[in-house]
């Protein structure tokens, strides 16, 4: 039996359970989803620049508002088709390879969306963007469960997502690094966006050369040996597990938790730098010259979302703990309640950015808590040899989802509460997509609990 497969221990700190080798592929995962994050993060920053540029039309324009829920449903289609096929590649041909493959396709993608020239193929670049950035999750939280001992599989996989946070504050330093440079017209103004995802390339590009000397787990590797990997095209693994009744329930239940949260993140609350350009802009205009009113209201977005994001790195601690001392199914269920209160409190109430400053680092708090959860939890639904598979499944169909979401959300905030003035239509969207927190609570009663359990 393999370390990763024991039971887990507990008479020492998790810490002290890791070998070097165990450190090494801990950090070199936990840097590819870094950077995955930053990627991402950078997009959502760059999202309505990007469009306000491309189209010639100002932030707040509808139009602008309404395209930018249809390029992050583009980018999320891309995301899950790239997932799932990376995830079923890496049960097939190795984590590490299919790994190294995954980050090299988004850095490529990332570095071509500086060329765009119109809202069309700034779309098509972001699409297949999503390819590279979908496969990153499943392969590399699959390559820690299966390395790390078992008493420390559930706090380096929250820990894999705590970084995670990290990548996503280094973005929004980013971008307030651009914004003073367009400011002092050291780059060409409202074309800061560009150079974004230049940076966002460049790092991904070098950890790629790192990841392909990581070796594989010993249990894939022992599967190899006997012979008992999938066989056949990409879907044969699928086949496998749709053909088991235990993991073709697991597949189902690990879908609808993730997929809730998914649809909460890229659904609702990554809107939430919309709602603020709005908000801030009327609340600035009052109180300061018109040229500094833009100025200001970058700023203060980008502090409120490091502030998010320093929740968010809290609310996963706090997940992992829970998790890992009570169990898997009491932090989801906190999780989703907390959820879906503070998010649609931010949507509701937030009117200036004192109210960002306290209510987005509770979202952050409550939404990301769950992302600790799909790390620890997904792995432990499946067995090794499709491990990759149903994770990156599980993970990517709510990218699916949350395409659909966004899809969703526009028609909301166009068509039905279109005649308001804004921002209103953008909160009360939000306010009404926040009933997916329900699914996930309501599938939580028959989800397996896999606490204190080895890896199947």
């Amino acid at each position: 039996m393999t370390l990763a497969s024991s039971i887990p221990s507990t008479e020492r700190p998790w810490w002290r359970l890791l070998e070097p080798h165990h450190w090494f592929v801990l950090i070199i995962a936990s840097g590819a989803w870094f950077f995955d994050c930053l990627d991402q993060r950078l997009f959502s920053l760059a999202r309505i620049p990007a469009l306000t540029s491309l189209m010639n039309l100002p932030a707040a324009n509808v139009g602008v508002q309404s395209y930018a829920k249809v390029v992050t449903a583009y980018f999320l289609c891309g995301w899950a088709v790239g997932g799932m096929t990376f995830g079923s590649l890496g049960d097939k041909f190795g984590r590490a390879r299919m790994l190294t493959v995954s980050i090299l396709t988004y850095a490529v993608f990332t570095s071509l969306s500086f060329f765009s020239t119109s809202k069309v193929d700034f779309t098509v670049y972001r699409c297949l963007t999503g390819l590279g950035i979908g496969g990153v999750f499943g392969l590399a939280v699959s390559l820690i469960a299966e390395t790390v001992p078992a008493g420390a599989r559930p706090h380096a996989l929250g820990l894999l997502q705590i970084l995670s946070a990290f990548g996503n504050i280094s973005a929004a330093l980013i971008k307030m690094g651009m914004d003073a440079l367009e400011s002092a017209n050291v780059l060409k103004a409202h074309e800061s966006w560009r150079c974004l995802f230049l940076v966002g390339a460049i790092p991904a590009s070098i950890l790629a050369l790192i990841i392909w000397r990581v070796k594989e787990p010993e249990p894939w590797l022992d599967l190899k040996a006997r012979g008992l990997l999938p066989k056949g095209s990409i879907f044969a693994p699928y086949s496998r597990l749709l053909a088991d009744t235990r993991w073709r329930k697991n597949l189902v239940i690990g879908g609808l938790i993730a997929s809730t949260g998914v649809i909460g993140l890229w659904g609702i609350a990554e809107y939430s730098p919309d709602l603020q350009r709005a908000v801030f802009g009327a609340y600035y205009q009052k109180k300061a010259a018109p040229s500094e009113v833009q100025p200001m209201v970058n700023w203060t977005i980008n502090c409120a979302y490091i502030l998010t994001q320093l929740g968010a790195a809290v609310g996963m601690w706090l997940f992992t703990r829970v998790a890992a001392s009570t169990g898997r199914r009491l932090a989801f269920t906190i999780g989703y309640a907390l959820a879906l209160v503070t998010t649609f409190l931010v949507f509701w109430k937030m009117n200036s950015p004192i109210d960002a400053y306290w209510m987005t680092p509770l979202m952050g708090a409550a939404q990301l808590s769950l992302f600790a959860g799909f790390s620890i939890y997904l792995p432990e639904l499946f067995p090794s040899q499709l491990r990759s598979t149903g994770v990156s499944f599980c993970y990517n169909v709510g990218r699916l989802a949350a395409a659909a979401g966004s899809f969703y959300s526009s028609i909301l905030s166009k068509k039905v509460y279109g005649n308001y003035p804004s921002p209103q239509p953008l909160r009360y969207a939000a306010m009404t997509m926040c009933a997916i927190f329900l699914i996930g609570l309501l599938t939580l009663p028959f989800a397996p609990e896999t606490r204190g359990k080895p890896l199947p």
